[in-house]
């Protein structure tokens, strides 16, 4: 995964590490003025197809598994179910994708369209949408304050745990990254893990959680229903084909959108050349900017290009993702050396950014006390 070395714009031929600006010359007026208008529309009929067409391959992709590998010598079977696996993973995340669209009402110009779309796609992936969708508000309205953001926020070096220092090391990284992608995004939902520290114990299932405002409390219950409901199918569909044929075709599927998500959410947010800010430097386009887009390679129009578009997704984020590459384009020369791809196959980019994003320290000889970077151990 990952082009690896591909330059389109100037911008790739630079050090790829080398820290981003973190004083913008533009503001986001002049973004939004750089972008053809009919980027800004969407369409639920567009949307749609998106929604049905990646529904149609699903559906292929469970045919012919629950069709054909039954049927395969025991060998065989053993290597088909992976490739299905990751190819029923990578489809149903392009449909999280969508949902996350609805989140930000980019799927269409009618509120309630998208929350009912969205709340069906993401209960089915077992996530909670309302609830979700708040918080990943709160995170792009408060992006790498490191008092205020909701998610993928670093330790500071005095306060990186023991654990860590006995992980540094390559099997410590390798447990590092399973435990990140298999329970992440489930501790996160549970436990807040990784999240901003409330005064008391928060998570995205309980309507009093402090994460949530009043007036959001009642759709926090809509979405326990909806994830209680989808458990309750699970559990009929366990009694009429069995355990093993829910967990093949239906539960490890889910699991690797889960996975899918963390990977792309943690690249697009973990990067040496990123800053983070405290509340004496942090500021909204600030906190947009620091972020960093990322090349999945194929993967990129499955994913239905929320990989490439991250920056962009920071900045306008009701744009619809059959837009987003015409508008990323049309606001380059626009952010000039404030935008950065990285194009290092993804493998390799987990692994150096398990190394080397430990923890975070402003620069000893800086102005800028405010401001923290990424070190290694």
């Amino acid at each position: 995964m990952g082009a690896g070395g591909r330059m389109s714009d100037p911008s790739e031929g630079k050090n790829i590490l080398e820290r981003v600006p973190i004083d913008p010359p533009f503001t986001l007026s002049d973004l939004k003025k750089a972008i053809p208008a009919h980027c800004f529309e969407r369409s639920v009929i567009r949307s749609s197809y998106y929604v049905v067409h990646d529904l149609i391959v699903a559906y292929v992709f469970y045919f012919l598994a629950n069709t054909y590998i039954p049927l395969l010598p025991t060998p065989w079977a053993y290597l088909a179910w992976p490739v299905y696996w990751f190819c029923q993973a990578s489809i149903l995340t392009g449909l999280w994708v969508i949902g996350h669209e609805c989140g930000h009402h980019a799927y269409s110009d009618y509120q309630l369209i998208d929350d009912i779309v969205g709340f069906v796609l993401h209960s089915a992936l077992f996530t909670p949408y309302f609830s979700w969708k708040y918080s990943h508000r709160n995170h792009h309205a408060n992006t790498n304050s490191l008092d205020n953001d909701e998610v993928y926020i670093p330790k500071r070096k005095a306060k990186v745990a023991v654990y860590s220092k006995l992980l540094n090391n390559p099997p410590g990284r390798v447990f590092t990254l399973v435990f990140r992608l298999t329970l992440g995004f489930p501790l996160y939902l549970l436990t807040n893990i990784s999240g901003k520290k409330y005064g008391r114990f928060a998570n995205h299932f309980d309507p009093l959680s402090p994460i949530f405002t009043e007036r959001e409390r009642i759709q926090v219950v809509i979405s326990d229903i909806g994830i209680l409901a989808v458990l309750y199918a699970t559990k009929l569909l366990v009694e009429a084909k069995g355990a093993a044929w829910v967990t093949c075709m239906y539960l490890i599927p889910v699991l690797g959108v889960h996975m899918f998500f963390v990977l792309i959410t943690y690249l697009h947010h973990t990067h040496l050349s990123l800053p983070h800010y405290d509340s004496s430097e942090w500021n909204w386009i600030r906190g947009a900017l620091s972020t960093i887009d990322r090349d999945f390679g194929f993967l990129n129009r499955v994913f239905h290009d929320v990989t490439h578009t991250h920056v962009l997704h920071h900045l306008i984020s009701y744009i619809p993702h059959y837009h987003a590459k015409e508008a990323r384009d049309a606001i380059k020369p626009v952010l000039g050396e404030f935008y950065k791809i990285d194009r290092t196959p993804i493998f390799k980019a987990m692994w150096r950014e398990a190394k080397e994003c430990i923890y975070i320290e402003p620069d000893e000889d800086s102005e800028h006390k405010g401001t923290y970077w990424y070190h290694k151990m």
